[in-house]
């Protein structure tokens, strides 16, 4: 089950999890993840120096994708991707789609926060 997010809400939507990982991917094909802990300010996350690897990556591939597991069992994950850019140590992600989303297996999961039922969550 997948609800999307309008990017527009995310900083409320992050409200909702804690630290998250940075996905970004080498010129090797292979996926780095780091763990990060963004802000969203004017429309984009920003990330406090995620490290060369991530900054080398983003270098050569810009697409990336914040990956924030849930905090509780079978809970929803928010899955943000978008566009990066370095500025210095640190990293500014655009966001283009964002989604909660979780397993139909888990569905016995809470609800999402201001739900209307286990799989439903509106935003905004």
């Amino acid at each position: 089950m997948s609800i999307p997010v309008d990017v527009a809400d995310l900083a409320r939507a992050l409200s909702d999890f804690g630290a998250g990982y940075l996905l970004t991917v080498s010129d090797q094909a292979r996926v780095k993840a780091v763990t990060v802990e963004p802000w969203v300010r004017d429309g984009a996350l920003l990330v406090s120096g995620p490290g060369k690897g991530s900054c080398a990556n983003i270098g050569s591939n810009p697409d990336v994708t914040v990956l924030f597991p849930p905090l509780v069992q079978h809970g929803f994950t928010l899955l943000v991707d978008g566009t990066a850019e370095v500025d210095g140590d640190d990293v500014r992600v655009v966001p283009s789609h964002a989604v909660l989303h979780r397993p139909a297996a888990h569905a016995d999961g809470p609800p999402a926060p201001g739900g209307c039922g286990n799989d439903c969550h509106p935003v905004g």
